[in-house]
């Protein structure tokens, strides 16, 4: 496992709109100082907003109507699993379960409501292979998005989408510290590496863009975000 890590916001990176080619300015945000030249080996963490930005994920809304993107939520879900007053937990089709179907409204145009990208494995494959045709080097990407998180109060940003960097790393069978064959534990260092990437981006700084050295090697290969969603047979609450 790795002994350390260095993470850093990416400065420098424009306001995003539709058709923008995001993977394009990140490599170049990235090809020098301060925020660059990239190493094989690191990881991208891009947050949601800018890609669903790019993408054109961006619907109108009354921006008078505090309420008014609630039929969007609806629309992007699968599943309601909970509603409380205002609040709607729901399960959307890539199969995350979170509030509102991930509509947010926050670091948007008033009157705009952003949608979670449609596929963010194959946005966090373009970023990739964007940098790599760019900068010529390997890198991982993670789409971040803020998540709350069952039993636990407070916030914090978890992995929707994944390319070149593991999503799950399954310690079964491999022996902890006193040497115990470890039964159960299966780390989900996406999300980890997102959680930790926020730190230096923050919700209202506008960075948008992190990088993370120093990750395993044995981290870095082919992944999907599906490695990270309980199946149904596995989830108690369903």
């Amino acid at each position: 496992m790795t002994a350390r890590l260095t993470a850093w916001g990416v400065t420098g990176i424009p306001e995003i709109h539709p058709d923008d080619q995001l993977g394009d300015i990140i490599a170049e945000a990235c090809r020098g100082e301060p925020n660059g030249p990239l190493q094989n080996g690191d990881v991208l963490v891009v947050t949601q907003k800018v890609v669903s930005k790019a993408e054109g994920r961006l619907v109108p809304v009354d921006a008078n109507d505090p309420l008014s993107h609630k039929k969007l939520v609806e629309d992007e879900a699968v599943r309601i699993v909970r509603r409380r007053g205002d609040l709607i937990i729901t399960e959307t089709s890539h199969g995350f379960v979170c509030a509102n179907s991930g509509v947010d409204l926050s670091n948007v145009e008033r009157g705009q409501a952003a949608l979670l990208p449609k596929d963010s494995d194959r946005s966090a494959r373009r970023i990739r292979d964007i940098v790599r045709a760019r900068l010529g080097v390997e890198v991982g990407v993670i789409v971040s998005d803020t998540f709350g998180r069952a039993w636990r109060k407070g916030l914090t940003d978890v992995a929707i989408g994944v390319a070149g960097i593991a999503g799950l790393v399954d310690l079964r069978g491999t022996p902890d510290a006193l040497g115990r064959v470890m039964q159960v534990t299966e780390v989900a260092v996406a999300d980890e590496l997102a959680s930790a990437a926020e730190l230096v981006m923050g919700k209202s700084s506008g960075i948008p863009v992190a990088v993370i050295r120093g990750a395993d090697a044995s981290w870095l290969r082919e992944s999907s975000v599906r490695e990270l969603i309980r199946p149904p047979q596995e989830d108690l609450f369903r």
